[in-house]
C-alpha cells in the first residue's frame, strides 16, 4: 500500500489519523509519517485497513438493502462521537466514519432523507 493510497482509503471512509493511531496502537505522528511517505506502512497495517474497507461496504450494502424496500427510505447521522457512542455504543468507529457511509448511502438510495439525532435525546 503506497503513502497515497493509504490516505485515500483514510478519507474514504471518513477515519481521522487519531482514530486509525488508536485502532493500530501507533501515535498520531507514525499515521501522519505513513501518509506523508516517510515510514513504510506493514503489511499488517495494509491488511487492517483492507479489513476497515470491507466491513464498511458491508455495512453499506446492508443499510442500501433495506433502505431501497422502503418506500420513504431516511436515515440519522450524528454530529459527533458523543452523540454516535450514546446511540450506538457496541460500534467502534467514530461519527465522521458513520457521515461517509451515509454519503455512500445516498448515492445509491434515491430521496434519502437525512437527518442529525435529536438534540433533546443526548440532554
Amino acid at each position: 500500500m503506497t503513502d497515497a493510497e493509504f490516505r485515500v482509503v483514510r478519507e474514504y471512509l471518513g477515519l481521522t489519523g487519531s482514530w486509525l493511531a488508536r485502532h493500530f496502537g501507533v501515535t498520531e505522528r507514525t499515521v501522519r509519517h505513513w501518509e506523508q511517505g516517510k515510514y513504510p506502512i506493514p503489511d499488517g497495517v495494509r491488511l487492517g485497513m483492507e479489513d476497515l474497507e470491507r466491513r464498511t461496504g458491508e455495512f453499506v450494502s446492508d443499510c442500501i438493502e433495506q433502505l431501497l424496500d422502503l418506500p420513504e427510505p431516511g436515515t440519522i447521522t450524528y454530529r459527533n462521537d458523543a452523540e454516535y457512542r450514546a446511540a450506538h455504543p457496541d460500534i467502534e468507529f467514530p461519527a465522521s466514519w458513520h457521515r461517509a457511509v451515509v454519503a455512500r448511502i445516498a448515492q445509491e438510495v434515491p430521496g434519502l432523507a437525512i437527518a442529525y439525532e435529536p438534540q433533546e435525546k443526548h440532554q
